[in-house]
């Protein structure tokens, strides 16, 4: 891998409730040989609802970060949220429209003067990096630890625009979890919605559509779901308790962000991965690598709650 430094877009999660995707990015980023520079003044791409207000605003907030990036003399721009990067994919193929390039320039007030490439994180490891040259790295092998990576609906979709993995079935970070050690299910909902943003103005969605992939993965024997999105992690982990009510379900599966548990197999030290900040017990899931001690209960499968 090419000594290559990469402007470093944390998004507005990673300063709060996704603190430790954040850290757990920067550790092992940096145990991988890759060069993070933090964009200098970022701002807000926008998230979920910019470009239902207005699409020239929604680009000029990512369009305006990206010039940021050019204190830094940097071209290649990577992010580890998925909503952060779909809004940068769309500034900069919008702004090739020139009419459109040129509203943009008229909000920010700071034409880009470079040709942007805008990456995820995990993109960034797996074409870089490589399972390969990862698993060459592994110091504490995920082996007995049984995982389902979930996607979401927006880190390879649409197709077009994140150009890479496929955006139906991708494989990407079961390769490298793979090459980590973990053993990986054939997860068959891992590109299905998760509720989004629906999770304050419509619970009952996000209880529908969470519950169903929660309790797949706890009818397939995962030990754990792992996942790439903020919006995802919170969703899952965080209302878990919520979702279980809702479903009438009892289920209890931690839900990791695919860095921590990369960088627990590289042996990197809990103060950079967190995994204190997740809602839902990790301990009976890493029980299984011996890891950490199990705990006096164990795991238990999703079943039905008693009306």
């Amino acid at each position: 891998m090419s000594a290559k430094t990469y402007a470093y877009y944390s998004g507005c999660s990673g300063s709060g409730t996704s603190k430790e995707y954040d850290l757990s990015t920067r550790a092992l980023c940096a145990a991988l040989g890759i060069t993070l520079a933090d964009v200098p003044d970022w701002s807000c791409c926008g998230s979920t609802p910019a470009h239902m207000v207005d699409h020239a605003l929604s680009a000029a907030l990512s369009a305006r970060n990206l010039a940021q990036s050019e204190q830094l003399g940097l071209d290649d721009f990577v992010t580890p949220c998925p909503s952060c990067l779909k809004n940068t994919h769309n500034a900069i193929e919008q702004m090739r429209d020139p009419g459109f390039r040129k509203e943009v320039d008229r909000l920010t007030m700071r034409p880009l003067a470079r040709k942007h490439r805008a990456f995820s994180v995990l993109q960034l490891i797996y074409e870089e990096v490589t399972p390969e040259g990862l698993a060459l790295k592994i110091k504490k092998p995920l082996h007995g630890l049984k995982l389902a990576a979930y996607y979401g609906c927006l880190l390879t979709r649409p197709g077009r625009s994140m150009r890479f993995d496929d955006e139906e079935n991708p494989v990407s970070m079961d390769r490298l979890l793979e090459a980590a050690g973990a053993g990986m299910l054939p997860f068959p909902l891992k590109v299905e919605c998760c509720g989004g943003s629906f999770g304050i103005p419509r619970g009952d969605v996000v209880a529908r559509l969470s519950g169903r992939i929660l309790e797949l993965a706890c009818s397939m024997g995962a030990d754990a779901l792992v996942v790439a999105c903020p919006l995802c992690q919170m969703n899952l982990d965080l209302r878990q308790k919520q979702i279980r009510s809702a479903v009438r379900l009892n289920f209890h599966l931690p839900v990791f962000y695919y860095t921590q548990l990369l960088g627990l197999a590289l042996g990197l030290p809990e103060d950079q991965i967190l995994l204190d900040k997740l809602v839902t017990d990790p301990k009976p899931a890493l029980a299984k690598i011996e890891i950490i001690r199990p705990p006096d209960v164990p795991a238990q499968p999703a079943k039905e709650v008693p009306a």
